[in-house]
Order: structure tokens, then C-alpha cells, then sequence
């Protein structure tokens, strides 16, 4: 589409805003259909963007978003419309704000309850050098569960400056929004009362609403006194918009449209884990199940219909899912806390302290992990394994194939610890054998003096093809299921004879598997090579190609593998 210029905005008629915000539809579905990416939160803020736009002087004043999930329009009406084609692609543009990628986006984001905290510190920086922008986060109702938004309210007043919160209102988060911030929202909505705007106030913001962000006739003036008031004081904004707004299907099914996934899919970890909860839960009335605001994508939707009084879906508040999940366990429960990888970053401390510093036996089913693609910086789960392995107590599995992780979760129902285990989206069904906490399996044993230790599916398929091209040249190689990377198998490493021990991880290099062979094997005069993630953030594009450049490399191992044949 032609770029559609500030300029033009700001002297265009209603009808030709109107019309501008079609385009822009038109464009989002079309690119995302070729890219894949976020569309139903897309389309849902056409004219919430374009409005912004109209009433305010981008990149002068400041636009933050919380998560990020809906910044195409905003990406369409800077500078970025000639490139938009390449959204999520290697070396294009990113689907979440950039600072590195235009003087449009002022923060980077790509997690939940961000963007208050960061508006603040950005409106406090213009204070402290006497510059006069506006500064504006844009925030979803989900985002608002998120208690790091209340630390920001709390400290607004504190602060002594001005900032715009756009409450974008539209019921959701990935899933349906939940809790008691949705049901204050919703007194809002419905003729809210005096006591109901008070506690805003209370904070330091002038509230102003409800409007229907999806109507300019009603958004365009709501904002442009928003602006005003801004000038003397912090403001909330509250408007309501409907997700997927202007395409029938994502209106009607928004939780399946957020994210647009291309290609085919194969087996996922996340079906697998729903199937075997509900089995499992038929047979241990201990068993409940958390997530924060995942249900769908993390595959509890089957337990949470079949077992509603025992699944809980605390909104985006991951550090009060892990605490709760902590306390069921404490109360004589066995909990499943459900999370990406990504997303368990924002409760270390609470794994800590509250799971394992009382060894509570919490099972932590941990998906996305590894490389997950085209989201980018934010969503690569590739720390998991290095910031998970100090912790006192914690065992960690990572399974070989959607099978194993089945028989990983049959064993956790009797283990008496806290348990992390951890998977990539998609995945293989495959023979297993019997799981025992801290066992490696012996996968390939040659009369060999080269080992392979792997972990997980990505990395033994590695390992598997780089065994069998080694074999076409005369090289044997043994090859080890590393499916626990604690407690670490030492029996198993003490026993093997090989010389030179290569390890594949699906994380980075430092803290994993490969610095826990090292460390067990030093002294021994092995040859250790690890293979993990570069020590650098892994940007957006094909899960599998970034694996290969960013990771284990299949040409870089099996030269180590040829390399130690060369040395006798």
C-alpha cells in the first residue's frame, strides 16, 4: 500500500480516515497472511492508531506500547509502509516495537506491564531536560492484570510528571480477560459510578471515558481533550475496542486469530500435555493446573473444561501463578504450572524462594523453549536451562520426543520435588522407555572413543544426522540421551570410556548442559566441545534456520567429530 503520511492524516476528511483505516486492514491481513504474525489485536486498533496519529506529533512525542501485539498500524503510518512486506522475516522488520529499527519506536517491548514504567521513566527524562513532548502508553485490558502496571501507578504521583494511558479495552488478552481488574473494567463499561472513577483518581489520573475506540466520529474529539488535559495532568484514557475489528472470522474467533502461524503443523508438545493431565487428574484428585492467561496455546483447554473447580487462569501475573502454584502444593495439591519459556523469566524469584526453597513438589511444563522463531528477542526461550540450573533442588527434564514428555509426566505425579520440564512447540511420537529422575538413555553406543551427549528433540535429531554421515566415513560415534540436566546422570558419565565428549543443547552455552558435563568431567583428560546458543540475542526470523545459525550447527559438530578422529 502507498504510505499514508502524518500530514495527510492531519487535514484529511472523516470519510477519508475512514477509508485510510480500510487500507491499513487490508494491508495487516494481506501481510500477515504471507508472513504470518498478530492479527485479530491488529486490526482490532486501525482506528485507535490512526487517531494517535491525527491528534499527536510522532516520533516528537512518544508511543509506547505495552506487549507490542498491536503496533503494525502504528508500523504502516510511520516509516516502515515500503517494508512492511517483510514483517518477521530475517532482516526485516520486527512484529514487535524496535528502537534500532525506527525513531518511531522509543521503547522496546514484547512482554506484558511494561509500558506505564517505561512512560514514566521517558516523561521523567523529558522533565529533567526541560523538553515538553507527550508521552502516551498504549495498554491493553489483559496487560492491566499485570502487577507491574499497579508498582507504575503507584509511584505516578511520586514521580511528578505527566503521561497518557490509552486503556485499550477489548475483553482479551490472548485468552478472555479474567479476575477482579476485569470486573472493575467492566463496572466502567456499564455506567460505572463516581467511587468506580475514584480509584483512578486516586492514583493521580484525570479519567476520561468510556469512548468506542473502533469509532473515530466518537475517538477523534475524546482524544483530542485528552491531549489538553494532558498539558496539566496525567490522564487515563479508557476506550473499548472489538478484537479482530472488520474481519468477520477474527471477531467471531479471536482467540484463534492473535497469532497467525504458517506452514504446517506438526505434533505439539502443548496437545500432548493437555491429553495427559486429563488422565492423569481422572486418577489424582491432587492434580490442578495454572496459567497466566494461556490456556489455548498451552493445550489445558481440554482440563480446564473437564476439571473447571481444579484449573486456574490467574491473567498475566506469572509471579502470583508461581506463588499460587507453590501454596496448592503447600495445601497438599499437585500443581502443573503451564508457561513458556519466555514468560517464566518474570518469576525466578518466586521459583526460588517459593517452589524450591520449601521443595514444594511443582511441576513447571515449560513450552517454547529453545528458539521460537519469528517473535524475536523477547520470545527466544533459549535461557531456561542456564537460569533454572543453580537452583538448589530443582530437577530438569528435557524430553527426547512428545512420547518421553508423556512419560516424564506420569513420573512427576510421584515425584516429591519441584520439577521443570521443558519443550519446543512441535515434536515427534516416538517408543520411549521408562523414565527415572537423573537417568540418561544410551541411544547409539559404538565401539567408538567419540560420545555425543544430547538434549532434547531439536539436538538429537542433530546428533543423529551427524552420527550418520560421520558412520559413511569410517567414524563411529556413541550417542546419549541427556533427557536430565539435574540432577546430571554421573553414574553413566563416570562409567563411559570415550575421550572426546561433545554436548548439543537447545540454549544457550553458558549455565547448560555442556558447563555440567565440564564441570564433572574436569580432571579427567577428556576433550570437551559444547554447542549451544551464541552469547548474543537471537532476533526474528524461521525457527529452524536461526537454530542452525544461532545454535548447534550440523556442519560445525561434525567437523569436531572429524577433528577428533584426526587425533586418535
Amino acid at each position: 500500500m502507498q504510505r499514508i503520511l502524518d500530514e495527510a492524516l492531519k487535514s484529511a476528511s472523516l470519510s477519508q480516515l475512514q477509508e485510510d483505516c480500510e487500507a491499513l486492514r487490508a494491508e495487516i491481513v494481506r501481510t500477515v497472511s504471507a508472513r504470518g504474525g498478530h492479527l485479530a489485536s491488529n486490526l482490532g486498533v486501525v482506528e485507535l492508531t490512526v487517531a494517535l496519529h491525527r491528534i499527536f506529533d510522532f516520533p516528537a512525542d512518544k508511543l509506547v506500547f505495552d506487549v507490542g501485539h498491536q503496533c503494525y498500524p502504528h508500523k504502516l503510518l510511520s516509516d516502515r509502509c515500503e517494508r512492511f512486506s517483510t514483517l518477521r522475516s530475517r532482516g526485516g522488520i520486527s512484529g514487535f516495537p524496535k528502537r534500532t529499527e525506527s525513531v518511531y519506536d522509543c521503547y522496546d517491548t514484547g512482554h506484558a506491564g511494561t509500558a506505564l514504567s517505561a512512560a514514566l521513566g521517558i516523561a521523567k527524562a523529558r522533565d529533567l531536560k526541560g523538553e515538553s513532548f507527550s508521552v502516551i502508553a498504549l495498554i491493553g485490558d489483559g496487560a492491566f492484570h499485570n502487577g507491574l502496571i499497579y508498582e507504575a501507578l503507584n509511584s505516578l504521583r511520586a514521580l511528578h510528571t505527566r503521561v497518557l494511558i490509552i486503556l485499550n479495552d477489548n475483553g482479551m488478552s490472548i485468552s478472555p480477560t479474567v479476575g477482579g481488574t476485569h470486573d472493575a473494567l467492566e463496572a466502567l463499561k456499564n455506567q460505572g459510578t463516581a467511587d468506580d472513577v475514584r480509584l483512578w483518581e486516586r492514583y493521580g489520573l484525570r479519567y476520561m471515558g468510556v469512548y468506542n475506540g473502533n469509532d473515530l466520529t466518537e475517538l477523534l474529539p475524546a482524544m483530542q481533550n485528552a491531549k489538553e488535559a494532558l498539558k496539566k495532568e496525567s490522564v487515563l484514557l479508557h476506550v473499548t475496542t472489538k478484537k479482530g475489528q472488520g474481519h468477520p472470522f477474527c471477531e467471531q474467533a479471536p482467540e484463534l486469530t492473535h497469532g497467525v502461524t504458517l506452514g504446517k503443523k506438526g505434533a505439539e508438545y502443548a496437545d500432548a500435555l493437555g491429553d495427559e493431565l486429563v488422565r492423569l487428574a481422572e486418577k489424582d484428585a491432587r492434580i490442578v493446573a495454572v496459567t497466566a492467561a494461556m490456556t489455548d496455546a498451552l493445550g489445558l483447554r481440554p482440563f480446564f473444561e473437564k476439571y473447571p473447580d481444579r484449573a486456574f487462569d490467574v491473567g498475566i501475573c506469572e509471579e502470583h501463578a508461581c506463588v499460587l502454584s507453590a501454596a496448592l502444593a503447600a495445601g497438599g495439591m499437585k500443581p502443573y504450572f503451564a508457561i513458556y519459556s519466555t514468560f517464566l523469566q518474570r518469576a525466578y524469584d518466586e521459583i526460588i524462594h517459593d517452589v524450591c526453597g520449601q521443595r514444594l513438589p511443582v511441576t513447571f511444563c515449560i513450552d517454547r523453549a529453545g528458539v521460537s522463531g519469528a517473535d524475536g528477542e523477547t520470545h527466544q526461550g533459549v535461557f531456561d536451562l542456564s537460569y533454572l540450573s543453580p537452583i538448589p533442588d530443582l530437577a530438569i527434564a528435557v524430553p527426547r520426543s512428545i512420547s518421553e514428555f508423556r512419560a516424564m509426566l506420569r513420573m512427576s505425579v510421584s515425584y516429591a520435588g519441584p520439577l521443570a520440564i521443558r519443550y519446543p512447540r512441535e515434536g515427534s511420537e516416538t517408543g520411549v522407555f521408562p523414565v527415572e529422575i537423573g537417568k540418561f538413555e544410551v541411544w547409539r553406543s559404538n565401539m567408538s572413543d567419540i560420545i555425543i551427549y544430547a538434549a532434547g528433540e531439536r539436538c538429537i535429531s542433530l546428533a543423529e544426522r551427524v552420527c550418520d554421515r560421520a558412520a559413511e566415513e569410517g567414524i563411529a560415534v556413541s550417542l546419549v540421551n541427556a533427557r536430565f540436566i539435574k540432577p546430571i546422570d554421573e553414574a553413566l558419565l563416570d562409567a563411559r570410556k570415550e575421550r572426546c565428549v561433545i554436548t548439543l543443547e537447545d540454549n544457550a552455552l553458558i549455565g547448560g548442559l555442556g558447563d555440567a558435563v565440564a564441570r564433572h568431567l574436569r580432571g579427567r583428560g577428556k576433550q570437551i566441545f559444547a554447542f549451544g546458543y551464541k552469547d548474543a540475542f537471537i532476533p526474528h526470523g524461521d525457527a529452524r534456520a536461526l537454530f542452525s545459525e544461532f545454535g548447534p550447527n550440523e556442519e560445525d559438530v561434525l567437523a569436531c567429530v572429524r577433528e577428533c578422529h584426526a587425533r586418535g
